[in-house]
């Protein structure tokens, strides 16, 4: 397994070194206060030590603001300069990346799940293309889990009920290894997965060889969305052309914003098209009643990543 040292600067991902440099900041920070307090105290223990044969009075000093001063806006200073630093390195690992591939990645006691945009699933393993962003829309069936890549520095909590997100760019062909990193029951050591880096040309081999072994008449993730929309009968109250209907169409609805009947405006993300179906007379768009049925139950969580991605279709 590839576990670069501080010595060989990690590159395995686009923020990894970053995350790196912060604590070796934080540590080069740390260690020359350390040698510079434990220096003065050596010396000062040395330089006044009591010698024998003579008396020497202690000055009395009660204080000494310049002092005081100096050892109060240094510290905070440089606390505000880590925090910084801390800021900007979280910011560039939580903005989204242009033109990610999406993969959904459903996690259960005790293993994960990855279903790939072409809707094959596979359990504990995930392979990616160097230098090809990708993003994780994950979601726990049971309890909390954490999908956590150490060779990438980045880990995201995974949780029952809500989507959360990971935006990953591999940087260095590899194996890496996944983890959990929440307690989620007596088998949570084994929850264990591999991330598997691949050059380009290899990657795209390995998908077409991957295609062909899929059974006659598999769809993706979208197809099989659109199926249940016109099994379900959703077309009966929502268009897909911009026409209005009982319901608000769903032309162009991911990624646009929506404005509420109690007047909150939001992004409608893979999050709220979630609840939408879920819990939907929760966040009952504006000019519209609470009248739609809820799925909760009725639909498993695949059929709703697959109507969720129907809708993205929409344009």
């Amino acid at each position: 397994m590839p576990y670069p040292t501080i010595l060989r600067a990690s590159e395995a991902s686009l923020v990894s070194h970053d995350v790196d440099a912060v604590f070796i900041f934080i540590l080069a920070i740390a260690g020359f206060f350390f040698v510079l307090t434990q220096g003065l105290l050596i010396y000062f223990a040395i330089r006044y030590r009591k010698k024998k044969g003579v008396e020497e009075s202690t000055p009395y000093i009660t204080g000494n603001h310049a002092l005081e001063v100096v050892w109060i806006v240094i510290p905070s200073l440089l606390l505000v300069a880590i925090f910084a630093y801390g800021l900007t390195v979280f910011i560039k690992m939580r903005t989204p990346l242009p033109n990610a591939t999406e993969i959904q990645v459903t996690a259960s006691q005790f293993t994960w799940s990855f279903k790939y945009p072409d809707g094959r699933s596979v359990a504990n393993e995930l392979r990616l293309p160097v230098d090809q962003p990708v993003k994780l829309i994950m979601i726990s069936r049971d309890v909390i889990h954490g999908f956590f890549v150490p060779a990438f520095r980045q880990k995201q909590d995974v949780l029952p009920g809500s989507y959360t997100y990971l935006w990953l760019l591999p940087k260095r062909v590899g194996t890496y290894d996944i983890y959990c990193s929440q307690y989620c029951g007596t088998g949570h050591s084994l929850m264990r997965g591999s991330l598997i880096v691949m050059p380009q040309p290899q990657y795209q081999a390995w998908l077409a060889a991957e295609q062909q072994k899929q059974k006659a008449g598999a769809q993706s993730p979208a197809e099989h969305g659109k199926a249940l929309f016109e099994s379900a009968g959703c077309g009966g109250c929502h268009s897909i052309d911009g026409s209005p209907k009982v319901g608000p169409t769903l032309k162009g609805i991911f990624g646009s914003r929506v404005t509420l009947n109690n007047g909150q405006s939001l992004v409608a993300d893979e999050e709220y098209l979630r609840e939408s179906l879920e819990e939907p007379n929760e966040q009952v768009v504006q000019g519209f009643q609470p009248i739609m049925p809820s799925f909760k139950g009725s639909l498993k969580q695949d059929e709703i990543s697959a109507l969720i991605a129907y809708m993205k279709t929409l344009k």
